[in-house]
């Protein structure tokens, strides 16, 4: 293995799709806590928009694998932590323009605020129904342009 540094490290997670938001990096949502080179292995430590995400097993795949073909490291160590928990807080900029470009609403700023329509960009919304595909996002239906949509919920 040749030299390997931290910051290369972050180059290349930052090309590993969230797998249910294809548009959206892990680095971007917020995932990737920290990396260390230790030797020959980089040892990712990463926080789970929700615990019992059924994506894990995936995003560790995905993320060991570029690391891997990528990075030119020997072996890599893929840890989920749990304290602190993952915010909505943690989503990059980037991240919310992604999200917004995918059709899913980003976290509204303010906890009790509606998220604004990711078609429309009206906050004129309505909750449809609290549990979306994934247990990180609620339907809402904008009242303006009538389309249903997702949104991160924030938490």
């Amino acid at each position: 293995m040749g030299f390997v540094s931290e910051e290369r490290m972050w180059d290349v997670l930052q090309d590993v799709k969230d797998p249910e938001i294809p548009t959206v990096s892990v680095v971007e949502m917020g995932m990737v806590s920290k990396v260390f080179i230790r030797g020959s292995t980089v040892e990712v430590e990463m926080m789970p928009t929700f615990v019992g995400c059924p994506a894990l097993d995936i995003i560790r795949e995905h993320v060991s694998g570029r690391l891997l073909q990528e990075a030119g490291v020997e072996q890599v160590e893929v840890r989920f932590v749990f304290d602190p928990p993952w915010t909505s807080d943690r989503i990059s900029p980037e991240g919310y323009k992604k999200l917004k470009e995918f059709g899913i609403a980003p976290p509204a700023a303010e906890p009790t605020a509606l998220p604004r329509c990711p078609y429309c960009d009206s906050g004129e919304g309505m909750v449809e129904n609290l549990f979306g595909p994934t247990a990180c996002r609620a339907i809402y239906y904008c009242k303006r342009c009538h389309q249903p949509f997702e949104a991160m919920k924030k938490v």
